[in-house]
């Protein structure tokens, strides 16, 4: 109850400008309202806990020290009252009338000419407060300070210029702020719309919140307690509510740093990768918090790319926001939360990798997709993403993978290259003539099974100082290998690879003797150094309607091969029969390599050659 005449007083110049460019163009969302006024409450209830403990004298020192929101949707009114410090009527002219800093007005001219680095202070000047005049007709804030002999106060105001000051008896401590909404913005009188918003931005401040009587925040912000204290039951819970899954998480990493940045962190890796199962591309699910206030739900630049399987919540303090906090100015602060984050994530999957092999597998086979894509794109963190990898090899059983760093390990002095090949499956990988030649010299070859791995391979390029090297690519040179008996002499195989080099003509770029096969009579190389068989087979599958891409490949045979020994008797012996079986030989090779466009032709000869059994 009013107790004196009002007093009336005039908005500072500064607060003038501030008050239209909140109103009119700073806020993109009008909900943020309710949680600047949380924020506020949350900050004068720290305080006032802080003063219980260093004051002996506090005025209703009996209230617990909680928010409560009312609704009426028939008076269309928000009210929000906090049990916190409360001010004096000094205080109420300084913090609501005033910015009471040194060159604020050179920082509100700054602003309301778009400076968006001046932007990027106002959070630092605790005016959210303002934000309720975007949905006010009036503002009515209700105080009484924390010191017994000080009488409590109403401040009244509509925005525009003044704003008037009463003596008001009865008050409880802290502030009771009574919104009367314009009529356009009634939607903030209903409770199920502002329970909407204290759940998206305000569920984890440290205070409870009570709606129309109701508790909110139920669950807590773990990312502020010890590890040590949290039990997994509370991390499970953690996580279903914060990411919305009804699994349990896969890995958690729960860590906080206070140098360069100061981090308070829990991440979540889902039990299965949504992308995988064939659903739209992942956005961003990391949210950002300032002190408990959710600043963005979905971030974009916190983390990078090839990290958005990733959930959770990071909370810096270090964040200087603009006035909505809706939008992070200073992009250095975030480049360093995007380092600090991305750096310790990347150490704890090395961890993972090391003591727990065997649930890094199943991570693995989920989200190692992701890994290959920042191995292949961010050039920053490639090295750590590399030792990530994960392939079969011909020397790992079925199922099992190997490191890059493993393979290195059991390379011979004298090898320089890690050879990998790329197919759809171990067994069509086994089955081609590709491999021969390395397991013949004892020489490892990764497999790489999905489409991103050539573009991975090519982008990686190098591991450990030695090359990444296609095994079917047409440069490989293996060391040769004693000429097996019976095999045709040097002379008969020159003799015969000019022969085919003419018979074929344009359909081969060259031919020559192998040195990599040993059972198998020939192999296409593609002769397009730009384009493996593989990603020409992606191509081709990308363009079903177009045209093929012109192909010309390298020919090796094999002149230890009992159909290559035949062939070389057959092209004296029966010439035109020796053409047929020479193009058949192509067509089997280039089966195998997956680079026969149009099989038709080969069947029309197929048939000529059983004529003439």
């Amino acid at each position: 109850m009013s107790t004196a005449t009002p007093q009336t007083f005039e908005f500072q110049a500064e607060i003038k400008q501030l008050l239209d460019i909140v109103i009119h163009s700073l806020y993109t969302e009008k909900e943020i309202f309710v949680r600047e006024l949380v924020s506020n409450a949350s900050d004068a209830l720290e305080k006032q806990r802080h003063l219980q403990v260093t004051e002996k004298a506090i005025y209703d020192d009996k209230l617990e020290l909680e928010i409560n929101i009312t609704t009426d949707d028939k008076a269309k009114t928000f009210t929000i009252q906090d049990f916190g410090t409360g001010m004096t009527q000094a205080e109420l002219v300084e913090n609501l009338g005033t910015i009471a800093h040194s060159g604020s007005k050179a920082f509100v001219q700054a602003l309301g000419e778009g400076d968006q680095k001046a932007a990027g202070l106002i959070g630092q000047f605790g005016v959210g407060f303002y934000s309720a005049f975007m949905v006010a007709k009036t503002v009515k804030v209700y105080t009484h300070s924390w010191r017994e002999s000080e009488p409590g106060q109403l401040w009244t105001s509509d925005g525009t210029g003044n704003f008037a000051i009463e003596e008001s008896s009865g008050e409880r401590r802290g502030c009771k702020v009574v919104i009367e909404l314009k009529d356009e913005c009634s939607e903030f009188s209903q409770d199920w719309r502002i329970r909407e918003i204290i759940e998206r931005y305000s569920a984890f401040v440290s205070f409870p919140i009570n709606l129309n009587g109701k508790r909110i925040n139920t669950v807590q912000a773990l990312w502020l307690r010890g590890k040590n204290e949290i039990k997994e039951e509370e991390y499970a819970e953690f996580y279903k509510f914060q990411c919305h899954d009804s699994e349990k998480p896969r890995l958690r990493l729960h860590f906080s740093a206070d140098a360069p940045i100061s981090i308070n962190a829990l991440l979540f890796v889902p039990k299965e990768n949504a992308e995988r199962l064939g659903l739209a591309r992942l956005e961003p699910a990391v949210a950002l918090y300032c002190r408990k206030i959710l600043i963005d739900a979905r971030p974009k630049d916190l983390l990078p790319e090839w990290l958005r399987f990733v959930r959770g919540v990071v909370d810096s303090e270090d964040l200087p926001l603009n006035i909505s906090r809706e939008t992070m100015q200073d992009r250095t602060l975030v480049e360093k939360l995007n380092r600090v984050i991305t750096k310790r994530f990347l150490k704890f999957l090395e961890e993972e990798a090391k003591d727990r092999p065997e649930s890094f597998a199943e991570f693995y086979k989920e989200f190692g997709v992701f890994l290959k894509e920042g191995a292949a794109l961010d050039f920053t963190h490639k090295d750590a993403l590399t030792k990530l990898l994960r392939f079969e090899s011909s020397l790992t059983e079925k199922g099992k993978t190997t490191s890059l760093t493993d393979y290195v390990s059991r390379m011979g002095a004298e090898q320089k290259e890690i050879y990998y090949l790329v197919g759809p499956s171990r067994e069509s990988i086994e089955a081609g003539p590709y491999l021969e030649g390395f397991r013949a010299r004892n020489l490892e070859v990764l497999f790489c099974y999905e489409a991103v791995d050539e573009y991975v391979m090519n982008n990686v390029r190098e591991f450990d100082g030695k090359k990444l090297t296609a095994a079917d690519h047409a440069d490989v040179r293996l060391s040769e290998q004693p000429r097996a008996e019976g095999a045709l002499g040097e002379a008969e195989t020159q003799a015969l690879v000019a022969w085919l080099k003419e018979s074929l003509g344009e359909r081969v770029a060259g031919v020559r003797a192998s040195e990599r096969l040993v059972d198998s009579p020939a192999l296409a190389l593609n002769a397009d150094k730009l384009m493996s068989p593989h990603m020409r087979r992606l191509m081709k599958a990308m363009n079903k309607d177009g045209p093929p891409s012109p192909l010309r490949v390298e020919l090796e045979v094999n002149p230890r091969s009992a159909v290559i020994k035949r062939l070389s008797e057959l092209r004296t012996a029966a010439p035109e029969k020796a053409t047929l079986v020479a193009e058949q030989i192509l067509d089997n090779a280039l089966i195998s390599a997956g680079l026969l466009d149009d099989a038709s032709g080969m069947v029309k000869r197929l048939y000529k050659i059983l004529e003439s059994v």
